[in-house]
């Protein structure tokens, strides 16, 4: 009797070990993307299909060194980078654009020109969430990460 509860009960305890697994799609769909930036790289934000949903994917690359090496900085600096990416891409922005033509007469006839260009940008919008999916260290030593959220069938048809 004591065998059988034995035996019954490892049997249990088998079934639900595997239930902190991570999700090997997810670890395909990163795995995936690492190849396709190595293949040609990329900063910036891309829509991706996958089998059964469509993903937006924002890349960014980061100097460790403007930011002291302090992982916690450069991870939030890089999670808001990524959102505000996804942010102008989805929602769009507003681009000005001036130009200034500043020229300046010498005493021997001649001028010098300074061109000054200006461009600004305004985006409104709010990503919710994106995801850190992987970063790793490129070969000149910029961080580059790799973010992504699962898109809404209304927001974008791919």
């Amino acid at each position: 009797m004591k065998k059988l509860l034995l035996v019954v009960s490892l049997t249990i305890i088998s079934f639900g070990i595997d239930a902190q697994g991570y999700s090997c799609d997810k670890v395909a769909f990163t795995n995936f993307l690492v190849r396709m930036y190595n293949n040609a790289p990329f900063d910036g934000v891309r829509a991706v299909n996958d089998y059964d949903n469509a993903y937006l994917i924002s890349v960014l690359a980061l100097d460790p060194s403007k930011y002291q090496n302090n992982e916690s900085v450069i991870n939030r600096v890089a999670s808001v980078k990524a959102m505000a990416q996804a942010s102008r891409f989805l929602n769009g922005s507003d681009i000005t654009q001036d130009m200034i033509i500043h020229t300046t007469e010498k005493n021997d006839g001649t001028s010098d020109t300074e061109i000054i260009e200006n461009i600004h940008e305004n985006s409104v919008g709010y990503v919710k969430a994106m995801e850190q999916l992987t970063n790793f260290k490129r070969s000149d030593g910029k961080l580059i990460f790799i973010f992504a959220t699962l898109l809404k069938n209304d927001k974008l048809k791919l």
